[in-house]
């Protein structure tokens, strides 16, 4: 198997979630800032990777099973992260729905794909939406401070409420859409 750059930007996230991770406790004032900083790089190289293995048709079996995970992680790592320094019901309820949402879907994607409807459960434009508003909302939160006269931390948990309900939208979309493949399974 052979890496190419959409492949190693990629790698590059994944690396990235313990330096996230060791930043996010750093005990002085600008390391939200700069936890923010690598959440949006990590932001940034998922667009970026994603582009270039299409630009340069670098897809590779490999990378379209990476790029997922990778993200999956790095937002996981976030919300969990977030939690801890926002420990509002609110904040553990929507990191609860957004992780769990991942979870449930990437098995549901592994199953319909072992019965050969892969297809079904496509990435969809709500998934597209719900993805926008749940990074930007991460970012946000882990910026935490007002920005000038911008409230950071409530338009973050704002969107991070959207993102959730965007999750659970998506998720009922995706099931719904898989809701013929499991009334057919153990009839043939």
């Amino acid at each position: 198997m052979q890496l190419n750059l959409p492949t190693w930007l990629t790698l590059l996230r994944i690396a990235l979630i313990p330096v996230f991770v060791g930043v996010f406790f750093l005990p002085f004032h600008g390391a939200n800032m700069l936890c923010a900083a690598l959440f949006g790089l990590a932001a940034l190289t998922d667009w970026l990777d994603g582009y270039l293995a299409r630009r340069f048709n670098q897809t590779s079996a490999f990378g379209a099973f990476l790029d997922p995970v990778a993200d999956k992680l790095m937002v996981a790592a976030a919300l969990v992260l977030l939690v801890q320094a926002i420990a509002t019901p609110l904040m553990a309820v929507a990191a609860v729905i957004i992780i769990g949402r991942e979870i449930a879907i990437s098995a549901l994607r592994e199953w319909m794909a072992q019965v050969g409807n892969h297809r079904r459960v496509a990435v969809s434009m709500i998934g597209k939406f719900k993805t926008t508003a749940q990074m930007i909302a991460v970012l946000l939160l882990l910026y935490r401070e007002p920005l000038g006269g911008f409230p950071t931390l409530k338009v973050g948990l704002g969107l991070l409420l959207v993102a959730a309900a965007l999750t659970l939208w998506s998720m009922l979309h995706y099931l719904l859409a898989a809701w013929p493949v499991f009334q057919q399974d153990g009839r043939g």
